[in-house]
């Protein structure tokens, strides 16, 4: 039965730490198996913050969610709105879960709350953190103030923003950051407070048959001593782009910077910065793998977006055909920027 004074919450469980449970006596080799009623009727107080509607999506660990999952997921969310929900909560693993909010992100188009968490301990750990992480994902879903944000990562009582969320930590339960400014808001005392107004970048505009794609880009790491032999090996005319996370502010050695103009005739090339905080450069080195030597020869700088993210931005305008250099640059400058 719905309550008046409730908002109507729709939860999508895509699987992850959270919703995982183990066999064994000591609670080790969890694997996800609960449902997305079983994850919502486990959290104390849950139904007195909204009407809820829980939904089993997928019960995948996070890395072997993929693009078009997620997509599927986006779709489902959208549907979930369409019938009357006043916001949305997607429950998945926390290894990929700062790609999959921004791919949502990027192509959520409804003013509608669209949040995602997960957890760091499993259900049968002590401390679980999955129980409160979705208390407050339901009650961020369910603020008035969050309306017009795009897609929220609502994780230890923070709201980071999908766009500059990070995983940062391997195990720790405060791993989430956004390494450039920090969190947007924070659930305090059953409350959602936000330190800034909303404001996002524009989402992209696709057709359902464009979002049913699924455009090869790769994401190719440098290191100490690159010789360019895997960007060598890269066959253009296989790919719809290529991603380079490369050092500092972009950039790559001068035997890696000469595969560049091969591949950036015929796919757009963005290269990023493998740091984790900070942008890009524009203008500051001038050698050869700097980001001036770089754009010169075809690339395009991902600005404040992390490698991950870069390549999901190309692979979604991917989405709509080849990718003109002026596009992808366009682009990057948009929503690469704080």
């Amino acid at each position: 039965m719905t309550h008046p004074s409730r908002p109507a919450i729709a939860i999508g469980a895509l699987g992850g730490t959270i919703a995982s449970t183990s066999s064994a006596d000591d609670g080790s080799a969890v694997v996800p198996t609960m449902d997305a009623a079983t994850l919502a009727a486990a959290v104390p107080g849950l139904t007195e913050v909204a009407d809820l509607r829980a939904e089993t999506l997928e019960r995948l660990p996070s890395p072997s969610l993929d693009e078009p999952t997620v997509v599927r997921a986006l779709q489902w969310a959208r549907r979930a709105v369409d019938d009357g929900a006043a916001g949305v909560v997607l429950t998945q693993g926390t290894d990929t879960l700062e790609e999959s909010a921004y791919l949502l992100d990027l192509l959520w188009d409804r003013p509608e709350p669209l949040v995602v968490t997960g957890a760091m301990r499993s259900p049968q750990a002590p401390g679980a953190d999955g129980p409160a992480n979705l208390l407050s994902a339901v009650r961020c879903a369910s603020a008035a103030a969050s309306r017009g944000r795009g897609v929220l990562v609502v994780v230890d009582d923070e709201v980071h923003l999908a766009r500059w969320v990070a995983k940062t930590d391997s195990v720790s339960t405060g791993a989430f950051r956004s390494p450039a400014f920090g969190p947007i808001g924070r659930c305090v005392e059953g409350e959602v407070a936000f330190a800034a107004p909303a404001a996002r970048p524009a989402p992209l505009r696709l057709t359902a048959a464009e979002e049913q794609g699924d455009p090869r880009v790769p994401l190719v790491a440098t290191y100490l001593g690159d010789d360019g032999h895997v960007l060598a090996a890269l066959d253009p005319e296989r790919l719809d782009g290529v991603v380079v996370a490369g050092f500092g502010a972009g950039h790559v050695s001068e035997r890696a910077a000469e595969q560049i103009p091969r591949l950036a005739q015929r796919v757009p090339v963005v290269f990023a910065s493998r740091t984790g905080a900070g942008p890009t450069g524009r203008a500051i080195y001038g050698y050869p793998g700097s980001e001036v030597d770089l754009v010169a020869r075809g690339a395009v700088g991902a600005g404040w977006l992390p490698p991950v993210k870069a390549r999901l931005l190309l692979w979604a305008l991917a989405l709509r055909g080849p990718v003109p250099r002026e596009v992808a640059a366009h682009e990057f400058e948009e929503r690469g920027r704080l």
